[in-house]
């Protein structure tokens, strides 16, 4: 009988964006690697061309649908039927589901990559209630819990023994080794309607009201009368798409472009000057990982897992919820000087290795091999 590994994530396309180095990793060790996951059935395709066993499973966010009783029971056919070495689940209902399913199965091991826990320093009570409950109730179906931020780290430590956690360096980024010339940065400036004199802030995102956009777009006025050279590129799609077009209009904010989903973002990075996030709660951000590895400094809110990637006034700026001086102040020093932008990415670049992929995937490497 083969050797086999199941990785579990709400969809296809988390797997595919985040866990792709991992499957490999397998693969070439004599793994045949099955993932379940839902939606997509184009990435499924990839994943398939891959040669990887792909099982529809559909997941809902809401923890009371359905389709959520009917992939418990799903899981716990496919755990009777199958034997699996290991298991790996990311995303939160994917992975409570799976490890209690997997409780039927009498073998092999079972661990979670928590992406960011929902309970967290200034969530509110209603999320410790719930959430930290119920990963309480999960630690004990779980063989091994890892977290990539340092904050999560901390209160893993309330749910299972050290011997038990692992803090890993997120998912990996990978340096981009395909590079734009002069003449074609130039043009992809000129597509979007930039100028040579714009200086570009990207804020790559999903449009929703975690990934606080307003709080930029609130301030953008304000910050235009003070360097008006500046232009935001919004990269990315979601559900307030439309609701912050219609802000831009309604205040006439310039020089902001909303770019929608892309599959260039790597190039948008190399003609970006800097980078901003603005959440309210994040993992790890890959995002900033991937400004940093272009050598760009960043803006971002002080929330769990920025502010592992950026040190206030080392590799960006850290700002306060809230606070639209700071915010303001800090596009405006990073605008203003070249020379900083160039100092503060350059630190960036030395600060960003420990998340590279190769340094990643050996952090992983060791968990999978004291596991199996």
């Amino acid at each position: 009988m083969g050797k086999n590994i199941l990785f579990v994530a709400s969809v296809y396309r988390h797997l595919t964006a985040f866990h792709l180095p991992y499957i490999q990793y397998f693969q070439r060790n004599g793994y045949e690697v099955y993932v379940g996951a839902g939606e997509d059935i184009k990435v499924r395709e990839e994943l398939e061309a891959l040669n990887v066993h792909c099982i529809d499973i559909v997941f809902s966010r809401s923890p009371i649908s359905k389709d959520n009783i009917y992939a418990y029971k799903q899981l716990k056919k496919l755990f009777s039927e199958m034997k699996f070495e290991l298991v790996h689940v990311h995303t939160p209902v994917a992975a409570l589901l799976t490890r209690r399913a997997f409780q039927v199965a009498k073998y092999g091991k079972i661990v979670y990559t928590a992406h960011g826990f929902h309970f967290f320093k200034g969530a509110p009570k209603r999320n410790w209630l719930i959430y930290y409950t119920v990963e309480k109730i999960a630690a004990k179906w779980t063989d091994h819990l890892i977290t990539i931020n340092k904050e999560d780290y901390v209160n893993a430590n309330r749910l299972l023994p050290n011997h038990k956690l692992s803090f890993v360096h997120g998912v990996g980024v990978e340096s981009n080794s395909v590079r734009l010339s002069e003449e074609e940065k130039k043009n992809l400036r000129e597509k979007i309607g930039l100028t040579e004199e714009h200086v570009m802030i990207s804020f790559v995102a999903e449009l929703n009201l975690n990934k606080n956009h307003q709080f930029l777009l609130r301030n953008w006025n304000r910050l235009k009368k003070r360097c008006p050279q500046i232009a935001l590129c919004i990269i990315g799609t979601g559900e307030l798409a439309k609701q912050l077009e219609r802000f831009v209009e309604a205040e006439n904010l310039d020089d902001v472009y909303f770019l929608g989903y892309r599959r260039d973002v790597a190039s948008l990075l190399q003609i970006s000057d800097m980078v901003t996030l603005l959440s309210h709660r994040e993992g790890l951000p890959k995002s900033i990982m991937e400004a940093m590895v272009e050598g760009l400094p960043c803006v971002v809110t002080n929330t769990r897992g920025l502010r592992d990637l950026i040190s206030d006034g080392k590799n960006g700026y850290v700002v306060n919820h809230g606070d639209e001086e700071a915010l303001v102040t800090a596009f405006e020093q990073l605008i203003e000087s070249k020379e900083l932008r160039r100092e503060l990415g350059g630190q960036a670049k030395e600060l960003v290795k420990p998340y590279l992929l190769e340094n990643v995937l050996m952090e992983y490497i060791e968990i999978y091999e004291k596991l199996l």
